[in-house]
């Protein structure tokens, strides 16, 4: 009778360190997120250009920015794909930023300038058609003026 328990009390443990690893385990767009945001916010205080590509320590193909107030739904369909912890903007100002790679969600940066410390502005080709979204392509031009204000890092490339 003691060792059903203490198989049983060991497979219990084994569950949950399983179950507690892949709560605690961030998803590949939020790991790179954070890199880009540890990047930029390390840019110095002279430098006025950076290339985009040296600021993202993953691989990209394409980036869409959204627009304001842009429906879930409506990001779903254009990156082609649906995915969890998205949000939509509420106001405007707000960053929404996708950046993929062969069709998969890579990175994704949502939320206000002020508050993530470093904002991402860019318009771009609109070769898909999406009228509520700019386009950006890793082959495009990735040299982007870097704004500060009021304690912000602005990065544009317009």
């Amino acid at each position: 009778m003691k060792s059903k328990r203490t198989v049983a009390t060991v497979v219990t443990i084994i569950l949950s360190i399983f179950v507690l690893i892949n709560l605690l385990k961030k998803d590949l767009w939020d790991v790179n997120a954070e890199s880009l945001k540890k990047e930029v916010l390390t840019i110095g205080e002279s430098v006025e250009t950076v290339n985009l590509s040296d600021l993202t320590p993953f691989e990209w193909d394409v980036a869409y920015s959204f627009d304001p107030y842009a429906s879930k739904d409506m990001i779903y369909a254009t990156v082609g794909y649906k995915w969890d912890n998205i949000s939509e903007t509420v106001s405007e100002g707000m960053n929404q930023i996708v950046f993929m790679k062969d069709g998969k969600v890579v990175c994704y940066l949502y939320g206000y300038p002020e508050n993530n410390g470093y904002g991402l502005y860019f318009t771009g080709e609109n070769k898909t058609g999406v009228t509520s979204a700019s386009v950006f392509s890793a082959e495009d031009d990735l040299t982007f003026r870097v704004v500060r204000s009021d304690g912000v890092i602005h990065l544009k490339n317009n």
